[in-house]
């Protein structure tokens, strides 16, 4: 019988999947490789599709019972959507966050996961290959960057707004080189990996009017 996964195997496990289905297509994708979703410009790759699937099995396989969503699954299939707010043990798989930057060569893209427990983010992870950075979140334990303790910060100087993709801006919040981000579409995949962290690093994601608006620990002093 398999045994749950900890923090530090999931991180090894985001890594070796990216290593092995997206790094490899980073810079290389053939024109059949990328495709349109529901709207034009909202682009999924093969890379993000094998990631996910990739991902989904091992954390299903590690964690029986528990229900584990991806980006592109519900994507295909929005009703699935539905099962997260009641779901006892939940993951949130962004295969490959930012795809659009990846498709155009950007190192600025993330994968990112959410462990959530009866609809409360318990744990998070954020790799961004190419710039080689890994961010980890625990509630009410803390946030890392690379295995380092992010301590909160509330230089004034670091109050300028970030909006790469969510895999890159709420790391840059978190550790205090941006102040502020905002965001119409809410997905969970886009927002729980890095809200968790954000929070853990003493930051914070609010709504105002219908967006959401992320805010570093020196922002959030100021709100």
């Amino acid at each position: 019988m398999n045994r749950p996964m900890d923090t530090d195997a999931v991180l090894d496990l985001v890594r070796e999947v990216v290593a092995e289905h997206v790094t490899p297509r980073f810079g290389a994708l053939e024109r059949d490789d990328v495709s349109s979703k529901r709207r034009p410009g909202d682009l999924v790759t093969v890379a993000d599709r094998e990631a996910e699937a990739a991902l989904s099995a091992a954390l299903g396989a590690a964690h029986p019972g528990a229900l584990v969503m991806g980006e592109e699954a519900v994507s295909s299939d929005p009703t699935l959507l539905r099962g997260l707010s009641t779901a006892e043990h939940a993951f949130v798989v962004d295969p490959v966050d930012g795809t659009r930057h990846f498709v155009a060569g950007s190192p600025d893209h993330a994968t990112m996961l959410a462990e959530l427990r009866h609809g409360r983010t318990v744990r998070s992870w954020i790799w961004q290959p190419q710039h080689g950075r890994a961010y980890v979140a625990e509630h009410g334990a803390g946030a890392w960057a690379d295995g380092v303790r992010i301590e909160p910060t509330t230089d004034p100087r670091t109050l300028r707004p970030t909006g790469t993709c969510c895999g890159v801006d709420y790391p840059r919040l978190a550790v205090g080189q941006a102040g502020w981000a905002a965001y119409v579409k809410k997905k969970p995949w886009d927002h729980l990996p890095g809200g968790l962290l954000l929070a853990e690093a003493g930051g914070r994601v609010v709504r105002r009017a219908g967006v959401l608006l992320a805010l570093s620990p020196s922002a959030s002093r100021r709100a």
